[in-house]
């Protein structure tokens, strides 16, 4: 995610950090190459050129971006809800933290307290299709006992266990149980929610008639452009390539915003904090430092 130290006019117009120009350069380049060749037909050899009326690009254009913000109204919610999903998982690790003092065998209270720094880090190796166990083992006691279906919901299960054991054995009261439980049972919906958006990508035929119907748009422009306004035609045809591919382009980022994408979510800061809000309950004084933007961006 970028954090931007200020929002200055030259900054805004000039910086390349978490820009998408980058991903979007080579497809600018061309529409601008072909309306300067198509500018070049029309000045030397207007015997092969056909004006083109401006008025169907007008109302293609003006359905298109109405298409567009909805599709990136969608993405972006997925990457708000994401965001959300991980918020819930700091609210629901720290609850646990303070309700889990009641648990009087110290070792225990560490063992499940750690599981939870293990279960953020599987997590976040899970949304990007990394190696689950080999994120989580360095937090857990029992690491080859955790199922390599799913890490995650192994920790939580291993955690559950041994809240029930507890208050089973009356060392915790129901009512505390059912607190540490309710905790349980929000992580396992943050995972939930998370996998959901993780796997369920906006409809393919919606998106891919986006797609066509931006680089139909684009490609076509210049002959409606070129008569008019001469050699400006490739400069506003960039223009409105820059506009279309650009928010096409910001669509595909924030349909998945758990991946390593500037524009992603930082959900590795995220887990950072889950490990210091968890070692500072278990009364540890030297803390993980908190992970900071590098170069602008925050993983």
């Amino acid at each position: 995610m970028i954090v931007p130290p200020s929002t200055d006019v030259l900054r805004v117009l000039f910086t390349l950090k978490g820009s998408i120009v980058k991903r979007i350069a080579l497809r600018c380049l061309m529409v601008t190459l072909l309306a300067a060749l198509i500018v070049l037909v029309e000045r030397h050899y207007p015997a092969y050129f056909y004006p083109v009326s401006a008025t169907p690009f007008t109302l293609l254009g003006l359905s298109l971006s109405i298409f567009m913000s909805f599709r990136n109204n969608a993405c972006y919610d997925r990457w708000w809800e994401g965001r959300k999903a991980w918020g819930k998982l700091i609210i629901e690790t720290r609850s646990f933290v303070r309700e889990s003092v009641v648990i009087t065998d110290e070792t225990l209270r560490t063992e499940l307290l750690r599981n939870l720094c293990g279960f953020a880090h599987a997590l976040n190796a899970r949304l990007r299709n990394e190696d689950e166990r080999a994120a989580a083992r360095p937090w857990l006691a029992r690491a080859d006992a955790i199922s390599p279906h799913n890490v995650c919901d192994g920790i939580l299960r291993e955690i559950g266990e041994h809240c029930s054991r507890l208050a089973a054995q009356q060392q915790i009261s129901e009512w505390r149980y059912n607190l540490l439980e309710q905790r349980l049972a929000g992580l396992t919906e943050v995972q939930a929610t998370c996998e959901r958006i993780k796997g369920t990508p906006l409809p393919f035929p919606y998106t891919l008639l986006l797609h066509r119907t931006i680089y139909i748009f684009c490609l076509l422009l210049p002959f409606a452009l070129a008569e008019p306004l001469g050699w400006l035609a490739p400069l506003f045809t960039t223009i409105v390539g820059y506009t279309f591919f650009g928010l096409d382009a910001i669509g595909n980022e924030l349909e998945d915003p758990f991946g390593r994408d500037e524009n992603d979510l930082p959900t590795d800061a995220m887990v950072r904090t889950v490990e210091r809000d968890v070692l500072a309950g278990l009364g540890e004084q030297q803390l993980p430092p908190a992970l900071l933007p590098v170069g602008y961006v925050l993983s």
